[in-house]
C-alpha cells in the first residue's frame, strides 16, 4: 500500500491550509497563490533570483533526456546510495530541484511520489521538464527554512547542488534533518574546502563584484567572453599549463561529459560559469564540519567523503536521523 499524500502546511506557522481556487488559505487567513499549476510558499523576488534566470535559460542544458547521457542519473544513485526498487512505497523531499536534473533521473528510476521544492523560479521549468511525471510530482516553490510541510514527514530527503548556496549552512542542514522521520534518511553534497588554495580562484576573486552587477549583464559578458576562455584553456592544457586554468574566469571543462559535441560544450561552459560567478551565496565547507552539524542536529553518519561515478565525482555525507 502506498503512502498518504503529504498535505501542505502554512510554512510559517504550521496551520492546516485550505484549497480555494488558485490558493492555499490558512486558518489565521494567510493566503498563498498557485501560480502557473505551482503552489508558492515565499516570495518570487529572493536570493535565489540568478538561478531562477539561469534555469530557466538553460532548461533542459543538463537534462538526461535532452543530452542523450546518463550523467545525471550516474551522479544521483551513486551520491543518494539507495536502491530504487527499495522506494516505491515511501515519500521522498528534493530540496533545491532546480530545472529539474536529478526530478527526472529519480522519477525515471522508482514509481513512488516526489515532493520537490525549489527557492527559485527554476520550479517553471522543472515543470515543464517533468510535467509527463506529474501525478507523482508535488512540485512548489518555497525556502529550504520554510517548507511547507510538517516536520518528521518524509522517508528519504536529497539536497544535491544546493547547501553551499544558502545563507547559512548550518541552518539549512538542521531544516532538512526537521523534515524527516526518526530513522529517515538525509543525502546531500556540496563544494568541499581542500586547503588554503580552495578559494585562491578566479570564482573568489571575482564574485564581489560580479554577484553585484544585473544577471543579464553578468550572463551577457560570460557569453561574449566565453570563446576566448576556452581557446585559452586548451592552449594551458597544452603546455601542461593546467594549475593556471583556476584563474580563467570560467567552469572548469574538464569535468564535462566527454560526449558533448562543441555547442553543447559552450552551453554548458556559459551556464556553469555564470553559476559561478552570480550566486549571492557561495559557502564551501569541510567534511568534518558538515558531519559535526548532521551529529549536532541528531544524526548519525551512514557515509562522509567522495563518491566518485561514470562522469565525475562530488563530495557527499549520508545520514540517518535518530
Amino acid at each position: 500500500m502506498h503512502n498518504k499524500n503529504i498535505p501542505y502546511v502554512c510554512p510559517y506557522t504550521g496551520e492546516d491550509l485550505v484549497l480555494e481556487k488558485n490558493k492555499y488559505i490558512s486558518t489565521s487567513k494567510r493566503t498563498f497563490k498557485i501560480k502557473n499549476y505551482i503552489p508558492r510558499f515565499c516570495e518570487e523576488d529572493n536570493y535565489a533570483e540568478s538561478f531562477g534566470l539561469q534555469w530557466n535559460m538553460f532548461n533542459r542544458t543538463q537534462l538526461d533526456s535532452f543530452c542523450c547521457i546518463k550523467l545525471s542519473h550516474n551522479r544521483f544513485w551513486s551520491q543518494a546510495g539507495w536502491d530504487p526498487k527499495s522506494l516505491d512505497n515511501l515519500n521522498i523531499l528534493e530540496v533545491g530541484s532546480g530545472a529539474g536534473r536529478f526530478t527526472e533521473a529519480f522519477l525515471e528510476s522508482t514509481k513512488c511520489d516526489l515532493y520537490s521544492v525549489d527557492y527559485s523560479s527554476a520550479v517553471e521549468a522543472n515543470f515543464k521538464n517533468n510535467y509527463k511525471f506529474k501525478s507523482r510530482l508535488h512540485l512548489c516553490q518555497a525556502s529550504i527554512y520554510e517548507m511547507p510541510f510538517k516536520d518528521n514527514s518524509f522517508d528519504k530527503c536529497f539536497c544535491f547542488g544546493v547547501l553551499q548556496h544558502t545563507p547559512s549552512f548550518e541552518k539549512s542542514i538542521q531544516s532538512l534533518v526537521s523534515k524527516v522521520k526518526v530513522k529517515g534518511e538525509i543525502v546531500v553534497d556540496f563544494y568541499p574546502i581542500n586547503g588554503f588554495y580552495t578559494k585562491i580562484h578566479a570564482k573568489y576573486f571575482l564574485r564581489p563584484l560580479t554577484k553585484r552587477l544585473s544577471k543579464k549583464t553578468l550572463l551577457f559578458m560570460i557569453e561574449k567572453s566565453i570563446p576566448l576562455s576556452l581557446l585559452i584553456f586548451e592552449i594551458l592544457k597544452k603546455f601542461k599549463l593546467g594549475f593556471l586554468i583556476r584563474f580563467l574566469p570560467i567552469t572548469d571543462v574538464r569535468a564535462f561529459p566527454k560526449s558533448l559535441n562543441k555547442k553543447q560544450k559552450i552551453e554548458w561552459a556559459i551556464m556553469d560559469t555564470f553559476d559561478c560567478f552570480s550566486p549571492e551565496h557561495d559557502n564551501p565547507q569541510k567534511l568534518c564540519d558538515v558531519i559535526k552539524m548532521f551529529k549536532k542536529y541528531g544524526c548519525e553518519i551512514i557515509f562522509g567523503g567522495l563518491v566518485k561515478f561514470n562522469g565525475g565525482s562530488s563530495v557527499v555525507v549520508r545520514a540517518k536521523k535518530i
